[in-house]
């Protein structure tokens, strides 16, 4: 059983009745298939469980290849826009979006992921559980591509999770946030990177928000090393990556 680590509400819990998804791309092209493809997936997998619809975003933020033009072939709604960044890329999303939502802001989950990564068939379904049973804020885990990284990358990363014990850490490619909660603090900031950290750090100074982290809702994000942004999970690979060579240049001149 994946863990789900949080406090449980002590209030009545207000069921999700709408799901807004937002997909920020920068000339994702080669990968944006495959996202939107699983994003659906997902959605239409929750609709057929519970009845809850949901409306999937991307956002295109100053792309100058195809993602668009491949973005609409899987009937999501798109919207272009000048390079401005992940985090006004995400908020664009965000507000168009949940202005649109036919239930009231308590009752509407905004769910983020990005044009890389790959969620599993019951990643909203999932997403929607845990703010039923009581979450306002949703931490999901992350793992990295295999087929994108050395293998000693691979063992070094492994060797710093754990199934069943969520780490907490915060990806924007793997967050959930009941929507008034997200309007009391502003939603996403326009900054060029970190804008998910920094959406979560002001939910969190909220005294009712209740944060779950969980590896329920683990999804899969590409390998590589050079991101859209100067930082975010490519640059922490990278940095992984630097770890692991020393570690292995390490180990082959330690004595017999």
């Amino acid at each position: 059983m994946s863990a789900r680590h949080g406090s449980p509400r002590t209030a009545p819990a207000r069921p999700v009745a709408h799901v807004v998804v937002v997909v920020p791309a920068r000339d994702e092209e080669a990968l944006v298939d495959r996202c939107l493809a699983s994003v659906t997936a997902a959605c239409a997998r929750l609709a057929a469980a519970t009845g809850v619809g949901a409306e999937v975003l991307l956002v295109a933020d100053g792309c100058t290849d195809a993602t668009a033009e491949r973005a609409r072939a899987h009937a999501v709604r798109v919207l272009e826009t000048p390079a401005a960044g992940v985090g006004a890329a995400r908020a664009l999303g965000a507000a168009t979006g949940l202005a649109g939502s036919p239930a009231p802001a308590g009752r509407t989950w905004l769910l983020c992921t990005d044009a890389d990564t790959w969620v599993p068939p019951d990643w909203a379904l999932e997403h929607v559980a845990l703010a039923d049973a009581g979450a306002d804020l949703v931490l999901g885990t992350v793992r990295p591509d295999p087929d994108d990284l050395p293998e000693r990358v691979v063992r070094l990363w492994r060797s710093t999770r754990v199934p069943g014990r969520p780490n907490g850490h915060v990806h924007g490619a793997n967050l959930g946030v009941r929507a008034d909660a997200y309007a009391a603090v502003g939603g996403f900031a326009a900054v060029e990177g970190d804008e998910d950290v920094d959406l979560v750090a002001r939910l969190r100074a909220l005294p009712d928000v209740r944060a779950v982290a969980s590896d329920a809702v683990d999804v899969l994000t590409s390998g590589r090393r050079v991101g859209r942004t100067t930082g975010g999970y490519a640059g922490y690979l990278r940095a992984l990556a630097v770890r692991a060579l020393a570690d292995e240049r390490e180990d082959r001149t330690e004595p017999a």
